[in-house]
Protein backbone atom coordinates (compact mmCIF):
# COMPACT_ATOMS: atom_id res chain seq x y z
CA UNK A 1 0.00 0.00 0.00
CA UNK A 2 1.30 3.59 -1.15
CA UNK A 3 2.47 5.67 1.91
CA UNK A 4 0.26 9.00 2.39
CA UNK A 5 3.07 10.95 4.05
CA UNK A 6 5.08 10.22 0.88
CA UNK A 7 2.02 10.74 -0.92
CA UNK A 8 1.67 14.54 0.67
CA UNK A 9 5.54 15.06 -0.11
CA UNK A 10 4.17 14.30 -4.13
CA UNK A 11 1.36 16.37 -3.71
CA UNK A 12 3.82 19.06 -2.49
CA UNK A 13 6.67 18.80 -4.85
CA UNK A 14 3.42 19.38 -7.73
CA UNK A 15 2.59 22.48 -6.11
CA UNK A 16 6.23 23.68 -5.21
CA UNK A 17 7.95 22.52 -8.49
CA UNK A 18 11.16 21.48 -6.87
CA UNK A 19 12.66 19.55 -4.01
CA UNK A 20 13.96 22.93 -2.24
CA UNK A 21 10.94 24.41 -1.89
CA UNK A 22 9.40 21.32 -0.86
CA UNK A 23 12.14 20.26 1.71
CA UNK A 24 11.10 24.37 3.34
CA UNK A 25 7.41 23.80 3.31
CA UNK A 26 7.60 20.32 4.95
CA UNK A 27 10.46 20.85 7.72
CA UNK A 28 13.18 18.59 5.94
CA UNK A 29 16.23 18.51 4.17
CA UNK A 30 16.25 18.42 0.34
CA UNK A 31 17.80 15.08 0.41
CA UNK A 32 15.18 13.92 3.13
CA UNK A 33 12.78 14.77 0.52
CA UNK A 34 14.45 13.26 -2.47
CA UNK A 35 14.80 10.25 -0.11
CA UNK A 36 11.02 9.79 0.22
CA UNK A 37 10.14 10.54 -3.33
CA UNK A 38 12.59 7.82 -4.25
CA UNK A 39 10.89 5.37 -1.62
CA UNK A 40 8.05 5.94 -3.29
CA UNK A 41 9.05 5.42 -6.78
CA UNK A 42 10.26 1.89 -5.32
CA UNK A 43 6.76 1.18 -4.23
CA UNK A 44 4.69 2.05 -7.31
CA UNK A 45 7.49 0.64 -9.65
CA UNK A 46 7.45 3.69 -11.94
CA UNK A 47 9.43 6.58 -12.48
CA UNK A 48 7.67 9.44 -11.12
CA UNK A 49 10.23 11.87 -11.34
CA UNK A 50 12.60 12.98 -14.28
CA UNK A 51 15.82 14.42 -12.66
CA UNK A 52 19.04 16.12 -13.49
CA UNK A 53 21.51 17.78 -12.16
CA UNK A 54 19.68 20.89 -11.13
CA UNK A 55 16.12 20.00 -10.89
CA UNK A 56 13.67 17.68 -11.31
CA UNK A 57 10.17 17.23 -12.64
CA UNK A 58 6.78 15.03 -12.69
CA UNK A 59 7.00 12.49 -15.00
CA UNK A 60 3.26 11.70 -16.97
CA UNK A 61 2.89 9.47 -14.37
CA UNK A 62 4.22 11.37 -11.54
CA UNK A 63 1.47 14.05 -12.74
CA UNK A 64 -1.36 11.58 -12.79
CA UNK A 65 -0.13 9.90 -8.89
CA UNK A 66 -0.23 13.38 -8.04
CA UNK A 67 -3.76 13.93 -8.85
CA UNK A 68 -4.77 10.99 -6.91
CA UNK A 69 -3.06 11.97 -4.26
CA UNK A 70 -5.07 15.35 -4.06
CA UNK A 71 -8.35 13.25 -4.02
CA UNK A 72 -6.71 10.92 -1.71
CA UNK A 73 -5.91 13.38 0.97
CA UNK A 74 -9.38 15.38 0.84
CA UNK A 75 -10.94 11.68 1.36
CA UNK A 76 -8.70 11.39 4.76
CA UNK A 77 -9.27 15.27 5.77
CA UNK A 78 -13.32 14.14 5.02
CA UNK A 79 -13.10 11.81 7.49
CA UNK A 80 -11.43 13.37 10.14
CA UNK A 81 -13.89 15.99 9.70
CA UNK A 82 -16.67 13.40 9.95
CA UNK A 83 -14.94 11.73 13.09
CA UNK A 84 -14.38 15.22 14.95
CA UNK A 85 -17.95 15.96 14.46
CA UNK A 86 -18.36 12.47 16.73
CA UNK A 87 -16.67 13.95 19.70
CA UNK A 88 -18.64 15.68 22.42
CA UNK A 89 -17.45 19.00 22.19
CA UNK A 90 -14.89 20.56 19.00
CA UNK A 91 -11.19 19.53 19.85
CA UNK A 92 -7.82 19.44 17.57
CA UNK A 93 -4.83 21.71 16.81
CA UNK A 94 -5.29 24.20 13.92
CA UNK A 95 -2.56 26.73 12.55
CA UNK A 96 -4.39 30.33 11.46
CA UNK A 97 -2.08 32.11 8.71
CA UNK A 98 -2.88 35.84 9.20
CA UNK A 99 -1.77 39.04 7.36
CA UNK A 100 0.45 40.73 9.99
CA UNK A 101 -2.05 43.88 11.10
CA UNK A 102 -5.01 41.13 11.70
CA UNK A 103 -2.94 39.10 13.56
CA UNK A 104 -2.37 41.11 15.82
CA UNK A 105 -6.13 42.25 16.25
CA UNK A 106 -7.26 38.82 15.86
CA UNK A 107 -5.35 37.53 18.37
CA UNK A 108 -7.18 37.99 21.31
CA UNK A 109 -10.03 36.34 20.14
CA UNK A 110 -7.60 32.91 19.51
CA UNK A 111 -6.72 33.46 22.93
CA UNK A 112 -9.95 33.73 24.77
CA UNK A 113 -11.56 30.85 22.10
CA UNK A 114 -8.43 28.32 24.31
CA UNK A 115 -9.68 29.75 26.85
CA UNK A 116 -13.37 28.66 26.71
CA UNK A 117 -12.30 25.33 24.58
CA UNK A 118 -9.82 23.61 25.84
CA UNK A 119 -9.78 20.92 23.66
CA UNK A 120 -8.94 23.28 21.33
CA UNK A 121 -5.62 24.62 20.36
CA UNK A 122 -4.47 27.09 17.99
CA UNK A 123 -0.95 27.88 16.33
CA UNK A 124 -1.16 31.71 14.50
CA UNK A 125 1.20 32.54 12.14
CA UNK A 126 1.99 35.65 10.20
CA UNK A 127 2.07 35.51 6.55
CA UNK A 128 1.15 37.63 3.54
CA UNK A 129 -1.70 37.22 1.63
CA UNK A 130 -0.64 34.69 -1.15
CA UNK A 131 2.36 33.05 1.83
CA UNK A 132 -1.36 32.05 3.30
CA UNK A 133 -3.30 31.24 1.08
CA UNK A 134 -0.11 29.23 -0.45
CA UNK A 135 -0.09 27.11 3.45
CA UNK A 136 -3.81 26.61 3.37
CA UNK A 137 -3.74 24.76 -0.31
CA UNK A 138 -0.49 22.87 0.97
CA UNK A 139 -2.93 22.13 4.19
CA UNK A 140 0.04 23.64 6.16
CA UNK A 141 -2.44 25.87 8.02
CA UNK A 142 -6.59 25.52 8.44
CA UNK A 143 -7.78 29.21 7.78
CA UNK A 144 -6.53 31.78 6.08
CA UNK A 145 -7.07 35.53 7.46
CA UNK A 146 -6.08 37.54 4.18
CA UNK A 147 -6.59 41.25 2.90
CA UNK A 148 -8.36 42.48 -0.32
CA UNK A 149 -7.62 45.85 -1.78
CA UNK A 150 -10.59 47.38 -3.82
CA UNK A 151 -8.94 48.11 -7.28
CA UNK A 152 -6.26 46.08 -6.55
CA UNK A 153 -7.85 42.33 -7.70
CA UNK A 154 -9.27 40.47 -5.92
CA UNK A 155 -7.66 37.57 -3.35
CA UNK A 156 -10.57 35.32 -3.59
CA UNK A 157 -9.86 31.48 -5.25
CA UNK A 158 -12.32 29.46 -6.60
CA UNK A 159 -11.01 26.72 -4.88
CA UNK A 160 -11.58 27.96 -1.83
CA UNK A 161 -14.30 29.30 0.98
CA UNK A 162 -14.36 32.86 1.61
CA UNK A 163 -16.18 34.87 3.75
CA UNK A 164 -15.94 38.72 4.89
CA UNK A 165 -14.67 39.58 8.69
CA UNK A 166 -14.07 42.92 8.97
CA UNK A 167 -13.94 46.46 6.41
CA UNK A 168 -10.87 48.12 7.41
CA UNK A 169 -11.01 52.13 6.74
CA UNK A 170 -7.76 53.92 5.79
CA UNK A 171 -6.20 56.75 7.77
CA UNK A 172 -4.15 59.41 8.24
CA UNK A 173 -2.02 58.87 11.55
CA UNK A 174 0.15 61.78 12.87
CA UNK A 175 1.98 62.19 16.08
CA UNK A 176 0.09 63.35 19.35
CA UNK A 177 1.71 66.98 18.91
CA UNK A 178 1.15 67.38 15.51
CA UNK A 179 -1.14 70.08 14.78
CA UNK A 180 -3.37 68.01 12.87
CA UNK A 181 -4.28 65.80 16.31
CA UNK A 182 -6.05 68.51 17.61
CA UNK A 183 -8.99 67.71 15.14
CA UNK A 184 -11.37 64.52 14.95
CA UNK A 185 -13.16 64.81 12.07
CA UNK A 186 -12.32 63.50 8.83
CA UNK A 187 -9.61 65.38 6.07
CA UNK A 188 -8.77 64.76 2.66
CA UNK A 189 -6.01 62.79 1.23
CA UNK A 190 -4.56 66.51 0.15
CA UNK A 191 -3.23 66.96 4.14
CA UNK A 192 -0.27 65.13 2.65
CA UNK A 193 0.50 67.33 0.07
CA UNK A 194 4.33 68.67 0.84
CA UNK A 195 4.08 66.45 3.86
CA UNK A 196 7.15 63.59 4.68
CA UNK A 197 4.84 61.12 4.25
CA UNK A 198 6.17 57.11 5.27
CA UNK A 199 4.82 54.21 3.34
CA UNK A 200 5.35 50.62 2.39
CA UNK A 201 8.09 50.07 -0.14
CA UNK A 202 6.23 49.96 -3.69
CA UNK A 203 4.52 46.74 -4.57
CA UNK A 204 3.09 46.15 -1.36
CA UNK A 205 -0.73 46.58 -1.57
CA UNK A 206 -1.05 50.03 0.99
CA UNK A 207 1.10 51.43 -1.34
CA UNK A 208 -0.26 50.91 -4.61
CA UNK A 209 -3.12 51.96 -3.68
CA UNK A 210 -1.91 55.36 -1.80
CA UNK A 211 -0.01 55.82 -5.00
CA UNK A 212 -3.02 55.41 -7.32
CA UNK A 213 -4.61 58.09 -4.71
CA UNK A 214 -1.98 60.48 -4.60
CA UNK A 215 -1.73 60.77 -8.78
CA UNK A 216 -5.38 60.58 -9.03
CA UNK A 217 -5.49 63.73 -6.75
CA UNK A 218 -2.39 65.69 -7.91
CA UNK A 219 -1.06 65.09 -4.47
CA UNK A 220 2.77 65.53 -4.25
CA UNK A 221 4.39 64.98 -0.86
CA UNK A 222 7.81 66.35 -0.18
CA UNK A 223 9.40 62.74 0.38
CA UNK A 224 8.71 59.01 0.24
CA UNK A 225 10.48 57.11 3.58
CA UNK A 226 10.00 53.74 2.65
CA UNK A 227 9.47 51.31 5.45
CA UNK A 228 8.43 47.23 5.78
CA UNK A 229 5.68 46.57 8.26
CA UNK A 230 3.05 48.53 8.67
CA UNK A 231 3.60 48.15 12.79
CA UNK A 232 6.95 49.98 12.22
CA UNK A 233 5.82 52.63 10.05
CA UNK A 234 3.28 53.58 12.89
CA UNK A 235 6.10 53.48 15.03
CA UNK A 236 8.06 56.07 13.16
CA UNK A 237 5.52 58.38 13.32
CA UNK A 238 5.17 57.76 16.70
CA UNK A 239 8.94 58.98 17.32
CA UNK A 240 7.91 62.19 14.54
CA UNK A 241 9.71 60.95 11.71
CA UNK A 242 6.71 61.89 9.50
CA UNK A 243 2.94 61.18 8.99
CA UNK A 244 0.96 58.11 6.80
CA UNK A 245 -1.51 56.95 5.41
CA UNK A 246 -2.70 52.83 7.26
CA UNK A 247 -5.34 50.73 7.78
CA UNK A 248 -6.84 51.69 11.14
CA UNK A 249 -6.20 47.86 12.31
CA UNK A 250 -2.17 48.93 12.07
CA UNK A 251 -2.76 51.48 14.82
CA UNK A 252 -3.00 48.85 17.81
CA UNK A 253 -4.45 49.91 21.28
CA UNK A 254 -0.54 50.15 22.44
CA UNK A 255 0.16 52.93 19.78
CA UNK A 256 -3.93 54.92 20.90
CA UNK A 257 -2.28 56.98 23.56
CA UNK A 258 0.79 58.08 21.24
CA UNK A 259 -1.28 58.76 17.68
CA UNK A 260 -3.86 60.91 16.45
CA UNK A 261 -6.33 58.92 13.74
CA UNK A 262 -8.76 60.90 11.17
CA UNK A 263 -10.57 59.31 9.09
CA UNK A 264 -9.57 59.47 4.96
CA UNK A 265 -13.30 58.92 3.50
CA UNK A 266 -11.98 59.26 -0.15
CA UNK A 267 -10.25 56.06 0.09
CA UNK A 268 -11.84 52.85 -0.32
CA UNK A 269 -11.17 50.45 2.58
CA UNK A 270 -9.66 46.85 2.36
CA UNK A 271 -11.06 43.85 3.58
CA UNK A 272 -9.68 41.31 5.93
CA UNK A 273 -11.56 37.72 4.87
CA UNK A 274 -11.13 34.57 6.38
CA UNK A 275 -10.60 31.40 4.14
CA UNK A 276 -10.45 27.83 4.35
CA UNK A 277 -10.42 24.61 2.40
CA UNK A 278 -14.16 23.35 2.05
CA UNK A 279 -13.62 19.89 3.27
CA UNK A 280 -11.97 21.50 6.06
CA UNK A 281 -14.79 23.63 6.84
CA UNK A 282 -16.73 21.14 7.96
CA UNK A 283 -14.74 20.27 10.92
CA UNK A 284 -15.95 21.63 14.08
CA UNK A 285 -12.62 22.97 15.80
CA UNK A 286 -12.53 25.06 11.82
CA UNK A 287 -16.12 25.86 12.64
CA UNK A 288 -15.56 26.95 16.05
CA UNK A 289 -12.95 29.16 15.71
CA UNK A 290 -14.63 30.98 12.52
CA UNK A 291 -17.16 31.46 15.09
CA UNK A 292 -14.37 33.01 17.33
CA UNK A 293 -12.96 35.72 14.12
CA UNK A 294 -16.34 36.41 13.08
CA UNK A 295 -17.65 37.78 16.31
CA UNK A 296 -14.63 39.83 16.61
CA UNK A 297 -14.98 41.10 13.53
CA UNK A 298 -18.29 42.94 14.23
CA UNK A 299 -16.70 44.31 17.28
CA UNK A 300 -13.81 45.63 15.34
CA UNK A 301 -15.41 47.09 12.67
CA UNK A 302 -14.35 50.33 12.19
CA UNK A 303 -16.08 53.44 13.08
CA UNK A 304 -18.62 54.81 10.35
CA UNK A 305 -16.92 56.60 8.05
CA UNK A 306 -17.39 60.53 8.09
CA UNK A 307 -19.47 61.60 4.59
CA UNK A 308 -17.34 64.40 3.64
CA UNK A 309 -14.17 65.53 4.78
CA UNK A 310 -12.64 68.79 6.63
CA UNK A 311 -10.90 70.46 3.78
CA UNK A 312 -10.01 73.82 5.41
CA UNK A 313 -6.50 74.78 5.74
CA UNK A 314 -5.38 71.69 4.40
CA UNK A 315 -4.06 72.73 1.25
CA UNK A 316 -3.12 76.56 1.04
CA UNK A 317 -0.35 78.26 0.83
CA UNK A 318 2.08 77.61 3.39
CA UNK A 319 0.52 74.17 4.57
CA UNK A 320 2.02 71.70 5.63
CA UNK A 321 2.26 68.28 7.42
CA UNK A 322 6.14 68.06 8.08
Amino acid sequence: MLDLHRLQLLLRFSRSGSIAATAAAAGYTASAVSQHLSALERETGVALLDRTARSATLTEAGHRLAAHAARIVEQVERAEADLAGGLPEPAGHLVVSSVATAAIAFAPALADLQRRHRAITVTLRQAGTQAAVADLRARDSDVAVIDEWEGLGSTRAADLVHEDLVEDELVLVVPRDHHLARGDGAVDLSAVDRAALIAAPRGDPSRDLLDRALRRQDVRPASIWEFQGLATIAALVVRGAGVAVLPRLAVTEELRGSLAVRALPDLPPRRILAATRQVSRQHPAVQTTLQALRAHGRTASAPRRPRTADRSGLRGAGTSLD
